[in-house]
């Protein structure tokens, strides 16, 4: 056939124009729709939260209504090559009638317009090629290469083209000169096209030097594109929407309208009724707000008990909880269904079947929702197994308060939670994002500002006062309401002024503290032991502990060889705080001890069962101050943790640990219970003067003592070895001081005078 046998006389085909992007949001709108009826050709080679919005929408419409194109587009291969001439012939005409008949038998699905546009692209690209001095062969390449990508890559959008949805090329990297080629006459023929360049123009402007066949979108507050990202993480994230879609099941008809409404007021907001707060029946409207500090002290008390009052009369549900949400008991934990699990979505899914169980399927709903919310918020910061951890707790703490806030049917009849202190740990403060999301007001109450709340959360409304208030319970009931004059707490802000970071401190103003053993000299024994805490080297309080430099020493040898000095060396150092063992050994393994026969029951997996040891009736520290208590269970379990006694976790040893420091005698528990951590501590002097051996309770007892804060010092002239021998780790301080002398008989410490004799004739010119 030659080229005038062409049956086409005339091609009309639309060459649509190019359209700059303002926004890119325009991009999607129908032909008809733009400004001007064209096209958009862009690049984008930054990145941004509209960017990143739109590439997910236009991956999307891509994917149905056009090509997405990773890795580039392939050169026809051989077998392509040979299918085209097979079907095509090896003719070619640089004629646009040739080339729109020839599409009429390549691409038969377009329409005549379609191929009048699509051939036009075709001639104006090959036309500006020979403009620029190629020859016929280079053009039929050119044109054959054309063909071959549009038949093998875009045959499904060529009957697309021109049309009212324009459909979308997304083309991730950079493209060669044929690639351009194609897609630009794709553009010009109705279709709109994005390059998306991760590291810039610079590659692309090496293809077309003066971008003349695109644009550069310049949207503003463009950064470069974060590390890894590409299409195929947009896939993924958009394939991991799609399968939470899954989680959520069928969503709930209602969802949470949270602070949107309220005053600011905090106690105020929550008393407004129900049906005062909105009618939209879309939303339950409830509220998610902490105060911080009282606005005033002396009316703050009667403020909370009439709050409470009013509230009551509201009908609505209320859960209070002081100072802290009591853990999941093992029963608890139980009767929640769980397993295990290799992926995030199964665990949530599986672990949201425990919700069917309550009746109202409606809230039921609302629960799912708040739950996946909630936790899928974690999903980057813990791993699977934290997350089910954290979702148990959830699920116990829901289970526990359930009856209590959702008694009532409807759904709108909002409950309250209110949790007086603030969230101690992330398990509280998740289970009070949880509740947030679900028909309950939450209401967080700190007027201790010294207390931390670790709650962090975009929905909290947070008010804050500058006043504080040591107050660790919500009165409801006002027969126990104690409320401070303001002379009163005139007088504790005084207190607050004058025992904070001013290196003076009240009576007992501590409660918890821990002992740091000192490395001293010999003679500086003498003249730190009775020196208050405060006063000694690496004293410090922070927050509410204090660290107490203490002394745990072993005086081996008599220093001088003289005897007489030696005891009044140890007289020196006993005062009214100082407990003296003189009969060696001071513990008697095999003496009476009513905790012996019951340690294997206070200790569990290395942990003290605290409930369990108070209760028993075995237990001899009840008649001490609780804070005394704790703070003597708190040093025993250190002292196990440590693992510093020899055979501790290896043959039975913790219990024995146990035993002894639950068996204390009276004169010990005394200077425990009168010790005050900034003040003078309790003392403990060891004779060990004999061959007898010191048992491993001694040692045991040493050990603890020096943890609660105590001095110890053992006496040894005859440098034998004393408790040491019992420690893994050298945690005594040895003092070698003198010769060591043996059979040395205790003298009657009463009668022996502590004052420095000075002979007379210094005494009569002494002040001269």
């Amino acid at each position: 056939m030659r080229k005038n046998d062409f049956k086409v006389e005339k091609v009309n085909g639309t060459v649509f124009g190019r359209i700059k992007a303002n926004k890119l949001s325009d991009i999607f709108k129908t032909l008809e729709s733009r400004n001007v009826q064209g096209i958009y050709f862009c690049r984008i080679n930054g990145y941004n939260n509209e960017v990143a919005e739109f590439i997910r929408k236009y991956y999307e419409t891509a994917v149905k209504e056009g090509v997405v194109i990773e890795g580039g587009i392939p050169n026809p291969d051989e077998k392509g090559i040979m299918y085209y001439n097979e079907t095509m012939g090896t003719r070619f005409f640089m004629d646009k009638v040739f080339i729109v008949e020839s599409l009429k038998r390549w691409l038969p699905r377009m329409n005549q317009n379609q191929r009048d546009s699509v051939g036009s692209a075709i001639y104006n690209e090959l036309d500006g090629m020979r403009k620029k001095g190629k020859n016929d062969n280079i053009l039929k390449n050119a044109y054959i290469k054309i063909m071959c990508g549009l038949y093998y890559k875009f045959e499904r959008i060529t009957n697309k083209l021109g049309m009212s949805n324009v459909p979308k090329i997304l083309y991730e990297g950079y493209v060669n000169n044929y690639e351009l080629m194609l897609l630009s006459v794709l553009a010009n023929a109705g279709c709109d096209v994005v390059l998306l360049q991760y590291n810039g123009d610079a590659q692309y402007l090496k293809t077309d030097k003066n971008g003349e066949k695109s644009d550069n979108y310049m949207g503003a507050g463009l950064k470069p594109f974060p590390q890894g990202f590409s299409l195929k993480s947009v896939r993924d994230e958009i394939q991991k929407n799609v399968n939470r879609q899954r989680l959520y099941g069928t969503k709930p008809d209602i969802e949470n309208c949270t602070n949107a409404w309220i005053d600011g007021k905090g106690l105020a907001d929550v008393l407004t009724p129900v049906e005062r707060r909105g009618t939209d029946g879309r939303f339950f409207y409830n509220c998610f707000v902490r105060i911080s500090g009282v606005e005033d002290k002396t009316y703050y008390v009667n403020e909370l008990f009439q709050f409470y009052t009013q509230f009551k009369e509201s009908k609505r549900n209320l859960v209070i909880v002081d100072d802290e949400i009591p853990k999941p008991s093992p029963d608890e934990v139980a009767r929640v269904n769980k397993g295990n699990y290799n992926t995030v979505d199964s665990m949530l899914m599986d672990l949201a079947k425990n919700f069917n169980k309550f009746p109202n399927v409606r809230l039921q709903k609302i629960i799912v929702k708040s739950f996946m919310d909630t936790m899928l918020s974690l999903e980057s910061e813990a791993n699977i197994n934290k997350m089910k951890n954290k979702a148990v707790f959830l699920i116990c703490w829901l289970n526990r308060y359930f009856s209590q806030l959702f008694s009532n049917s409807k759904i709108t009849n909002v409950a309250c939670f209110i949790y007086m202190g603030g969230c101690k740990d992330d398990n509280e403060a998740l289970f009070l994002k949880f509740l947030a999301r679900l028909p309950v007001d939450v209401l967080i109450l700190r007027p201790n500002l010294s207390r931390e709340c670790c709650l962090k959360d975009n929905l909290l409304y947070d008010i804050h006062f500058d006043s504080s208030l040591n107050m660790d319970k919500f009165p409801t009931d006002n027969t126990a309401i104690r409320v401070g004059t303001a002379a009163y707490h005139a007088e504790r802000e005084l207190d607050t002024l004058m025992y904070q970071d001013s290196g003076m401190y009240r009576d007992r103003q501590y409660n918890k503290a821990v002992s740091l053993t000192l490395e001293t000299m010999y003679e500086e024994i003498d003249i730190l032991w009775k020196e208050e805490l405060k006063y000694r080297p690496n004293f410090s309080t922070m927050g509410d502990t204090v660290t107490m430099p203490v002394i745990f020493a072993k005086i081996c040898g008599v220093k001088d060889n003289n005897v007489d000095s030696y005891w009044v060396t140890i007289k020196r150092l006993i005062t009214e705080e100082c407990y003296i063992v003189s009969n060696v050994p001071f513990i008697n393994p095999r003496g009476e001890n009513p905790m012996r026969v019951v340690a294997t029951e206070c200790l569990r997996n290395g942990k003290l069962q605290r409930q369990k040891i108070k209760a028993h009736p075995n237990y001899q520290y009840g008649f001490l101050q609780p804070e005394t208590q704790d703070y003597i269970l708190d040093k025993l379990q250190m002292l196990i943790d440590n693992n510093v006694i020899k055979g501790t976790f290896e043959n039975g040893m913790e219990y024995n640990i146990v035993a002894v420091v639950l068996n204390m005698r009276r004169e010990l528990l005394r200077l425990i219970q009168n010790f005050d951590f900034t003040k003078k501590n309790p003392k403990l002097i060891y004779l060990h003067m004999n061959e007898n051996s010191v048992t491993i309770e001694d040692a045991i007892l040493a050990a603890f003592l020096n943890l609660l804060g105590f001095d110890v010092v053992f006496f040894v002239p005859t440098g034998y070895q004393c408790v040491e021998q019992y420690y893994k780790k050298p945690i005594l301080s040895e003092h070698q001081c003198g010769e060591y002398r043996y059979d040395l008989r205790l003298p009657d410490f009463r009668k022996i005078s502590t004052k420095e004799h000075i002979p007379w004739h210094k005494r009569l010119f002494k002040r001269g």
